[in-house]
């Protein structure tokens, strides 16, 4: 299924992302993992890349069981950061023999033993770049992008950021799905300005439920997000008890995607990181508004 018959739909959606194994002996907890959240058959599930590619395949096997025995709609992640056209060519070829149509294209992360090298010569500097090969490749993808309420934590600027942003849409992106956010006021605050900039395409938000108090730096470091005074209390309220820290986490992003479906944003991506316990609460907090 395409994805974009999903997300054009008036109808309120959830749906959830889940990673690869980083090892062989991880791969069946994973798998296990998987298959949970999958019952909860969510409007679409999303597999990452891994760090670097590494577990590209891992990522195909993924999706591809997601889609054959689940039934739910796959988006698989694709990245392309210091890649050649050859291997791109060759990970593009291995999704379309995996039946997978629907693809989030990221640069992804800069390994660290590459982050002072000159990138002049390389093939894919920027997202961009795998976009609009991906799309005068294969018009019948369905290409997602990434995006940042806040700003990319390499821009200079948010008004270079949305510049950057609408050069992504340009290229062949049918729909955007935001980095986490704690603050759906900055979402908003977002979505006006990338309007105003001429992007029209479909955003989904993304939602991190923040279960334990040592994801908070974490959350920091990936995306420089700014935590509201709100949650903030929470963590130092309820963040030594991990049992309360879980559930005001579930209680947290709860509230959020509430409110964003109250303001008429449709689609909402929860980044479950692979707990199907969590996907479980949140959706079922939710299951009459999504018919669940």
């Amino acid at each position: 299924m395409n994805l974009m018959d999903i997300i054009k739909n008036d109808t309120l959606s959830l749906s959830f992302e889940v990673f690869p194994p980083k090892t062989d002996t991880a791969f069946e907890s994973v798998k296990t993992a998987v298959e949970e959240i999958a019952a909860l058959h969510p409007a679409f599930m999303s597999v990452t890349y891994g760090a670097g590619g590494g577990t590209s395949q891992y990522t195909l096997d993924i999706a591809k069981d997601i889609k054959e025995k689940y039934g739910v709609p796959t988006l698989a992640h694709l990245t392309c950061v210091s890649s050649t056209k050859t291997t791109v060519k060759e990970k593009i070829d291995a999704i379309k023999v995996a039946g997978i149509r629907n693809v989030m294209a990221l640069r992804g992360d800069i390994p660290k033993d590459l982050l002072n090298a000159d990138r002049s010569g390389w093939d894919y500097r920027y997202a961009v770049d795998l976009i609009r090969e991906l799309r005068e490749s294969n018009p019948d993808f369905c290409i997602g992008g990434a995006c940042y309420p806040e700003i990319h934590p390499e821009s200079i600027n948010q008004k270079d950021d949305i510049k950057r942003l609408k050069e992504k849409v340009d290229a062949g992106c049918d729909f955007l799905t935001t980095q986490m956010f704690f603050d759906n006021h900055l979402l908003y605050n977002f979505l006006y300005k990338i309007r105003e900039a001429g992007i029209t395409v479909p955003v989904i938000a993304g939602i991190m439920p923040i279960t334990n108090a040592n994801q908070v730096e974490r959350a920091i470091q990936l995306s420089g997000s700014f935590m509201p005074q709100r949650f903030k209390s929470l963590v130092d309220k309820f963040g030594s008890d991990p049992a309360a820290m879980k559930q005001a986490g579930i209680a947290y992003a709860t509230d959020q995607i509430i409110d964003l479906f109250a303001n008429n944003i449709t689609n909402v991506h929860v980044y479950s990181m692979n707990k199907p316990e969590i996907a479980r609460c949140i959706q079922s907090n939710l299951s009459d508004m999504l018919g669940k």
